[in-house]
């Protein structure tokens, strides 16, 4: 193979410089453009037959550096002195069209025949500087982000410590024991919150939740949304007023999400608006969808923010005190999970003090079947139904005694036991309907009890629930692999977990073994 190069290689150097993506301007003492790629075309509008013969000042210089230019090549023409050759700096260009833009340039001195040139290098770099600034500005939100987080995580700790140091001192009567309980519940509660808030958005924004839907009553719905904030909204003394249609309205979807997404919205509305100020929630149907506005006369939305509201970490701005707002989570959670429901969700606001209104579209679906009818006797009284043993399985004593406790003043006979072996031990001596097994047991863990549960005949009509704190989309997968009916996370949510036993509870009247799901 003839491997020597052709007679001209000035002429390859020069095409493969007109072939660059970068523009190469090249420039005498007096600034006036010698040669003008067709990169340079491309970057600054002006053709070569334009470009060549003008000073580059006019072409291509912004008015506010062209002096600057001069005083610097007559300095070194001067004192051979300079601090841009061999250099890449960041400065402004400007365009034939007189738009100014961000350009990276490079100059290089060059001798020929005996006469100074310069050789400048260009590249158009408006694109990285906006990751640039999209990355410092996601910097700079993750920082106060994690400011907020310890801020919020050591809010609760403070009485829950304080209500704990009471607890111990053991001299307190009962309305004070009620108290700090009370306390420790509701700031553990706070923080769960928190907690969840984070695991969700981690989970929604990869993509790792799945919704399993079903026709829901949108009326109920909301109401336990709003059951959820009114502890907040009486404490600040908001006047809320209900809108819905007295029809029927129902949509298809997940009752804990959507609970969470009107929730969500109601207690943003709360945070955000003074005391006194008025909230609405009003239903309205607008063809095939139902629209659900959460509207207040509180701070509002100032215009520059308006966009970016449903953005991760993005909130408005918060006094010292952090009396409002949260870890900035809620609304990109609240445009997520409307999404996986096939709806969409916008926010409105005229501006700042002007209040705001959010509003969720979702389809509507064709209304429920009628409920089942309770149980009577001949004489057409109700039969009162008995509730199921329920076995806790956890080898944290202390979590086990609790939640039995707790299950005992709701009027369920509870039987505990903090390992596998003797799980299956009172299980098949007492035959309980619903067991509660965590999963992270020493030697046979929870799944394994599970599937040791499923294998025994006499245990076939039992209801398995797993109380874990492993929340993946696979944990719960495999949860069910194992046998196991339902999955809740620790700690266990107390509303949650007694309705899911007072649904085991109907349907085993009914239908007999609650159905795996």
């Amino acid at each position: 193979m003839d491997s020597s190069l052709p007679n001209q290689p000035k002429e390859i150097l020069w095409q493969m410089l007109q072939n660059a993506l970068d523009a190469f301007v090249v420039i005498d003492t007096a600034s006036t453009v010698i040669a003008w790629t067709r990169g340079a075309e491309t970057l600054f509008g002006w053709t070569e037959r334009e470009a060549v013969g003008q000073t580059v000042g006019c072409l291509i210089i912004p008015p506010d550096l062209r002096q600057a230019h001069t005083q610097g090549m007559r300095r070194y023409l001067e004192t051979g002195q300079t601090a841009l050759l061999g250099k890449r700096i960041e400065i402004h260009g400007q365009h034939k069209d007189k738009r100014i833009f961000p350009v990276e340039l490079s100059i290089t001195p060059i001798t020929i025949d005996g006469r100074q040139y310069f050789s400048a290098a260009l590249r158009d770099i408006t694109e990285r500087q906006q990751k640039e600034h999209a990355l410092r500005e996601a910097d700079r939100q993750k920082d106060e982000f994690l400011a907020m987080l310890a801020h919020e995580l050591r809010n609760p700790l403070a009485p829950i410590s304080a209500a704990a140091e009471l607890l111990r001192m053991a001299r307190l009567d009962e309305e004070r024991v009620k108290r700090s309980s009370e306390v420790i519940a509701r700031q553990a509660q706070h923080m769960v919150q928190l907690i969840d808030d984070l695991l969700d958005v981690s989970r929604v924004t990869r993509g790792l939740i799945q919704i399993e839907k079903s026709r829901l009553a949108l009326a109920p719905l909301l109401s336990d949304a709003i059951e959820q904030v009114r502890q907040l909204i009486e404490q600040r003394e908001h006047r809320l007023q209900v809108h819905i249609p007295p029809r029927p309205l129902h949509v298809q979807g997940n009752h804990t999400r959507l609970v969470q997404v009107f929730a969500n919205l109601l207690a943003n509305a709360a945070r955000y608006t003074p005391n006194g100020g008025e909230i609405s929630l009003e239903v309205k149907v607008d063809g095939s969808q139902a629209e659900v506005r959460v509207t207040d006369n509180g701070a509002g939305i100032s215009a520059d923010l308006l966009p970016r509201i449903f953005d991760l970490f993005v909130q408005g701005a918060r006094r010292p005190d952090r009396t409002e707002g949260g870890l900035g989570l809620g609304l990109a959670l609240v445009k997520k999970l409307v999404e996986l429901h096939g709806g969409s969700v916008r926010g409105e606001s005229e501006g700042t003090d002007r209040g705001s209104t959010f509003t969720v579209r979702l389809p509507l679906v064709q209304s429920a079947p009628a409920p089942a009818q309770s149980q009577h006797r001949a004489d057409g009284t109700a039969v009162e139904r008995e509730r199921p043993c329920v076995l806790i399985v956890d080898d944290n004593l202390d979590a086990a005694q609790m939640l039995a406790m707790l299950l005992e003043s709701q009027g369920y006979t509870v039987l505990t036991a903090t390992s596998a072996s003797a799980a299956l031990d009172l299980a098949v001596l007492e035959r309980p309907g619903v067991l509660l097994l965590d999963i992270g047991l020493p030697g046979m863990d929870g799944y394994a009890l599970a599937r040791e549960i499923r294998q025994r005949s006499e245990l076939s009509g039992a209801v398995l629930i797993a109380v874990t704190g492993y929340g993946r989309p696979n944990d719960v997968a495999r949860a069910r692999e194992a046998g196991f009916d339902h999955h809740l996370l620790k700690p266990v949510a107390i509303p949650a977990l007694l309705s899911l036993l007072e649904s085991v509870h109907g349907r085993r009247d009914t239908d007999g073994p609650a159905p795996s799901g």
